[in-house]
């Protein structure tokens, strides 16, 4: 019998750089936006999978994606994380485009797709907080949109006050909160907190680095205690260093308690209600005989969904993903952990 399958990690794109003007009000057509492939880092060979350039930009077709992911790959569902690239100063203007990137998805993914296997995320500027909170306001009724977006780069961590008002409006309509490297949505960020690396692979090693920033200060600040119902989902993997991290963090926490009497257990204990990953080839062992132990480390088979990260360079199958875990850990990262924070209805054989 079929094996379900939920991808969490898919990256749609523009067919080419004007198309996002459709989407801008008039007033900020005009407006210079950098084209979207301007990366300050660039993969050897391209920054998506060579077999995907064509006659159209890679994944901006939503019948030849449609066609890889559920025919090809054989997946049930997919979830939509635009990205919102570009090297911008101006806070409102990139509110602007995140609302036009929400407009474009909706138009060009969401309300065509009479499959119904397409989800999509609710891009926001987390640099206007208070312009994020009204694009969650704006679109969170939208049964097909399941989740709020934000990029992995920031002026600061996750867990600061300024940016609650965000993640309780996520949470208040139930809505998880994935954080993706993204080359825009503001200033492009260094990809370290020590400054920018200077070569691609700096870069794509260190860069998840930064997932774990955030994740301690939303413990270590409380916000996660303050909102039982949110989670956040770290969508470039990462997770390989998840549990000597949170070892630390858990004893650092229990050392100086005091100093955070609002966190009222182990740090690793927020764990299994507040976060999830996207899952990555380039996480774990490269031995497979080993994936079964390694994933029972910090229980990370209750946090791993698989994302094949398409159209990127790295996309992997779900094969590739789970190779060497046991039955009841592929059934978790191959759907049932999407299943149940996505509230997506799959059954082995078919789509509910």
């Amino acid at each position: 019998m079929r094996q379900p399958l939920i991808d969490a990690n898919v990256q749609p794109h523009f067919r080419y750089n004007a198309e996002i003007r459709r989407y801008l009000p008039a007033a900020h057509q005009l407006r210079s936006i950098p084209d979207v492939e301007q990366q300050w880092y660039q993969a050897p060979g391209g920054d998506y999978r060579a077999d995907l350039y064509g006659d159209g930009y890679p994944g901006s077709d939503p019948d030849l994606v449609s066609r890889h992911l559920f025919e090809d790959n054989g997946a049930d569902f997919a979830i939509l994380n635009p990205l919102t690239r570009g090297n911008i100063a101006d806070y409102l203007l990139n509110s602007r485009i995140c609302a036009a990137v929400n407009d474009w998805l909706l138009d060009r993914w969401l309300e065509p797709d009479t499959s119904n296997r397409f989800r999509g995320t609710i891009r926001v500027n987390p640099e206007d907080p208070k312009g994020a909170v009204a694009e969650i306001e704006r679109l969170a009724g939208n049964p097909k949109l399941v989740q709020v977006g934000v990029p992995m780069q920031s002026r600061e961590p996750f867990g600061k006050p300024m940016f609650e008002p965000i993640w309780e409006a996520a949470a208040a309509h139930g809505l998880p909160v994935a954080v993706h490297i993204n080359g825009g949505n503001g200033v492009d960020h260094p990809p370290t907190f020590a400054g920018h690396a200077h070569t691609y692979p700096g870069y794509a090693s260190f860069m998840p680095l930064n997932y774990f920033v955030h994740l301690a200060t939303l413990i270590v600040e409380g916000v996660f205690g303050r909102y039982p119902g949110l989670t956040f989902v770290f969508a470039d993997g990462g997770y390989d260093i998840l549990t000597p991290l949170m070892w630390r963090l858990d004893t650092f926490w229990l050392s100086m308690r005091d100093q955070t009497p609002w966190v009222d257990c182990y740090p690793s204990e927020y764990l299994p209600g507040h976060v999830r990953f996207c899952s990555s080839a380039f996480d774990g062992p490269v031995d497979s005989s080993q994936a079964q132990a390694w994933m029972d480390f910090s229980d990370k088979s209750d946090l791993v969904m698989y994302g094949s990260s398409y159209p990127h360079w790295s996309t992997t199958s779900a094969a590739v993903t789970t190779a060497g875990l046991n039955a009841e850990q592929q059934r978790k990262v191959l759907w049932g952990n999407a299943s149940e924070l996505y509230g997506l209805t799959v059954t082995e054989g078919s789509v509910l």
